[in-house]
């Protein structure tokens, strides 16, 4: 059972071969982050009810809903022998009663058009076995189609390889720039594999959602942990945010930009909302101040008045005096100074900053040994006076 760990499960210790083969599949049920779904109308569901349709999770980024057509007490946590194209697969259920109709209907599911797949029965002993074979290959079968794309010169990675229950069947993820011809590849992977080759492509981001990973922050991947549905992340987001365009930062393992940058960006849009274009110039009598930066949350915008030799004053003018600037600018009305008025009411004074790079050197905390001077008079000892 250790190869389920593999399909969307955390790792743990396997637990004592026990008779009872419920509490034995349940252990890696509950281990589950990746596709678990909380089930919030769980005191509306009773155990021993029938459902007629339920959700079965497969491996990693992988869950459908099927129809009980055959009346089964199924609950949650059971492993399933449901209807493949062909034969079957072996699957685990995550959710079972009222819930999952709310499931459907995040699908767009239409009962007059499609049409679900059945649940067949309970999973056997001998059904799990067979299972369990097949998934210890599939790191091993993967290698070897790595090997043998390379060998026929395709420019594409497989990143994952899932079986089928029943192992009769195989679906190989793979990523790629171009446009692949592959169909030399699916016949050499049926004859040294003797399975059927089902061929799917992913992108960087489910690649990585599938293989896992610690980000930047210290925390396992949002994408492999409970990010299903990826969502596109332009560097507007970075924008909105104020966070520094610089590529490497903002790229996570997948080579694209970080999920988290969508997080936050509505509830910065809509702090912004009433913020004034940074592109305009603050004309005051003693000159013009230009943008630099925004603090979004404390409402202050921070502008730069030029000063020599390098020194640049960064001075904090509130989103509303910035905005009364901008008015009498337009009626051809220059103020003093930026924040005179505000200063008076106790607001932030202005802070000076001054480029300080190569003035002082990167050695200066280095302990320097103070040997002896060549120029020391060595100590001599005193003569005896002669009585």
């Amino acid at each position: 059972m250790d190869s389920l760990i593999a399909r969307g499960c955390c790792s743990g210790q396997k637990p004592e071969e026990s008779s009872d083969n419920v509490d034995r599949l349940a252990y890696y049920f509950d281990k589950c982050a990746k596709l678990d779904s909380f089930n919030w109308l769980r005191e509306l569901t009773d155990d021993f009810d029938i459902p007629d349709i339920v959700e079965v999770r497969f491996k990693n980024t992988r869950k459908e809903i099927y129809r009980n057509v055959n009346g089964l007490r199924l609950k949650r946590g059971d492993f399933v022998a449901v209807e493949a194209s062909p034969g079957h697969d072996i699957g685990i259920i995550t959710l079972a009663g009222a819930i999952v109709q709310k499931q459907l209907d995040k699908t767009k599911y239409d009962p007059r058009i499609d049409e679900l797949k059945k649940v067949y029965r309970k999973a056997k002993q001998n059904d799990l076995e067979k299972w369990e074979d097949a998934l210890q290959q599939e790191n091993e079968i993967m290698l070897k189609a790595r090997s043998i794309a390379e060998d026929l010169g395709l420019n594409m990675k497989i990143g994952d390889v899932e079986f089928q229950g029943d192992r009769t069947k195989a679906i190989f993820y793979y990523i790629a720039d171009e446009r692949v011809d592959f169909r030399e590849l699916i016949k050499v992977l049926a004859e040294t594999f003797r399975i059927r080759i089902e061929m799917r492509q992913i992108g960087a981001r489910q690649e990585a959602g599938r293989i896992g990973g610690i980000g930047t922050c210290g925390r396992e991947l949002c994408c492999s942990t409970f990010i299903t549905n990826f969502v596109s992340v332009s560097t507007q987001a970075a924008r909105v945010q104020e966070v520094a365009l610089n590529p490497t930062k903002l790229a996570g393992q997948c080579g694209k930009l970080k999920c988290c940058l969508n997080y936050e960006v509505d509830c910065y849009a809509d702090a912004r909302k009433d913020f004034p274009d940074r592109n305009i110039h603050l004309k005051i009598k003693g000159g013009r101040a230009i943008h630099q930066k925004t603090d979004v949350y404390r409402g202050v915008m921070w502008y730069s008045v030029d000063a020599d030799q390098g020194v640049s004053t960064l001075i904090p003018v509130p989103v509303e005096r910035a905005r009364e600037i901008i008015r009498l600018n337009r009626k051809e009305v220059f103020p003093d100074t930026l924040i005179e008025a505000y200063i008076q009411q106790g607001t932030e004074k202005a802070s000076s900053y001054t480029d300080v790079v190569g003035q002082e050197s990167i050695t200066r905390f280095e302990k320097k040994n103070k040997g002896r001077g060549k120029g020391r008079r060595k100590s001599r000892p005193q003569q005896r006076r002669k009585r």
